[in-house]
C-alpha cells in the first residue's frame, strides 16, 4: 500500500514540474476513464431498494457547490477521465442544474468524450430541450415496470404517467434513451415480455440489474426479490434469438441483441457473474467523497482539498492517492441464502 501512495505522489509531482499528467492507473492496470459523480442525495421519488421511506437528508452546507463539482469534475478530466455520468439522488431536482451541465459541457470534444445522466424521469419533460442543447446525446432512465400500480408501490411516491410524459420528451428532443430495469423476483417477473415489446416499438435500449445489497430493504426481502439475471436470459432465450455483443459501453452492463426485434439488451449482474475485471470507473458523492468501488466502504475526502486552495496540485495528489486504493472488486454475495458484501450507506448517497 505504502508502494501505491507513493507512486500516486510521484504522479502529482510531475503534474506540479508542468509534465503531462499521468493517466489514472488503478493497482491493478485499469484506466480509470470513466467518472459518475452525484449531485445530489435527493430524490422526488423514494424506490425502496435505494432508500428510505422517510429520508435524512443531508445538510445542504455539506453539498459541494456547482461551482465546486465543476472544478472536480474538470480535475478528473484533465486527468484522463473521457465518460461523466450525473447521477443523485435524482439530478434534475436540484436547483440551477442546468448551470452545472452548461459549464462542464465545455469540455465536450475537448478532454471529454460523453455526458450524460441516470435520471428518474419525472423532470425531462422540464428540461429534455435543454439538455439537447447542451450536448447531452442520451440519458439513462430508471424504470422497473410498466403498471402504474406497481410504479406507485415501488417508488412509494412516484406517478408512471409523468414519467412516461419526460420519456416522450426526451425522445422528441432527440435524446437517445436507455432503460434501466431492476429486476426483482415476484414484483416484474411477468412484465419481463411487455417491457421488452415497448422497448422495441419505442426505440429504447433495455438494461436488466440484478439489486445489490444498499438500501432500505431487509436482508430477507432482498433475497426473496433477487432475480438472477441468469435465469432471466435463459427466459429470453426460450422466446426470441440472442446473439452476444462485443461491444461495451464503459460501464459494466454485458450486451446481446435480439435477432427478432433488432432490440439490445444489457446485462448487469453484481451478484450472478462479477463484472469488476474490466472496472474503469469511480464515484463522487454530492459532499466530495471518491469511492472507489460501489461495493466498499474506502472512500477518500476530495473536499477538503478541494476547500483548502484555489490550486488544484493538492487535489491531483488525492485523486491519484485514492486510485492507488482501489480494490480489485467488490464482495456482493446472496450465493449461500444471505446477504454478504453489504454496504451501509444507501445507493442515493453513493450516486447511481
Amino acid at each position: 500500500m505504502r508502494a501505491m501512495v507513493a507512486l500516486a505522489t510521484r504522479q502529482g509531482s510531475a503534474y506540479l514540474h508542468g509534465m503531462e499528467p499521468a493517466p489514472l492507473i488503478d493497482p491493478f492496470a485499469r484506466p480509470i476513464t470513466y467518472l459518475r459523480v452525484s449531485v445530489t442525495d435527493r430524490c422526488d421519488f423514494r424506490c425502496n431498494y435505494c432508500m428510505a421511506e422517510h429520508m435524512q437528508f443531508l445538510p445542504k452546507r455539506e453539498l459541494l457547490t456547482l461551482e465546486e463539482l465543476d472544478r472536480l469534475c474538470s480535475a478528473f478530466i484533465g486527468l484522463g477521465v473521457r465518460k461523466l455520468r450525473v447521477t443523485g439522488g435524482e439530478p434534475l431536482v436540484r436547483r440551477d442544474i442546468m448551470s452545472f451541465f452548461r459549464a462542464v459541457s465545455r469540455h465536450l470534444g475537448a478532454g471529454l468524450d460523453e455526458l450524460t445522466l441516470t435520471t428518474n424521469g419525472s423532470q425531462l419533460g422540464r428540461f429534455a430541450d435543454e439538455l439537447a442543447d447542451i450536448g447531452i446525446a442520451r440519458v439513462n432512465v430508471s424504470l422497473d415496470t410498466l403498471d402504474a400500480a406497481k410504479f406507485a408501490e415501488i417508488t412509494r411516491w412516484g406517478r408512471l404517467e409523468q414519467v412516461l410524459d419526460g420519456i416522450r420528451a426526451a425522445k422528441h428532443a432527440g435524446l437517445r434513451v436507455k432503460i434501466n430495469a431492476v429486476a426483482l423476483k415476484g414484483f416484474n417477473e411477468d412484465e419481463l415480455f411487455p417491457l421488452i415489446d415497448w422497448c422495441a416499438v419505442e426505440g429504447h435500449d433495455l438494461t436488466f440489474i440484478e439489486v445489490m445489497p444498499m438500501g432500505d430493504m431487509a436482508e430477507a426481502e432482498r433475497l426473496d426479490r433477487y432475480w438472477p439475471l441468469s435465469d432471466l436470459r435463459a427466459r429470453l432465450a426460450g422466446r426470441f434469438s440472442l446473439v452476444d455483443l462485443a461491444e461495451r459501453s464503459g460501464g459494466p452492463a454485458r450486451y446481446v441483441r435480439l435477432t427478432e426485434t433488432g432490440l439490445k439488451i444489457g446485462f448487469i449482474t453484481p451478484l450472478s457473474h462479477n463484472f469488476c475485471e474490466s472496472c474503469n470507473r469511480v464515484r463522487i458523492t454530492c459532499t466530495g467523497e471518491l469511492y472507489m468501488c460501489l461495493g466498499q466502504e474506502d472512500r477518500a475526502d476530495l473536499r477538503a482539498p478541494l476547500r483548502a486552495s484555489t490550486e488544484d496540485a493538492p487535489l491531483t495528489q488525492a485523486i491519484r492517492a485514492a486510485i492507488a486504493r482501489k480494490p480489485k472488486g467488490h464482495d456482493f454475495d446472496y450465493s449461500r441464502q444471505q446477504v454478504t458484501g453489504q454496504v451501509s450507506r444507501h445507493m442515493s448517497h453513493t450516486g447511481g
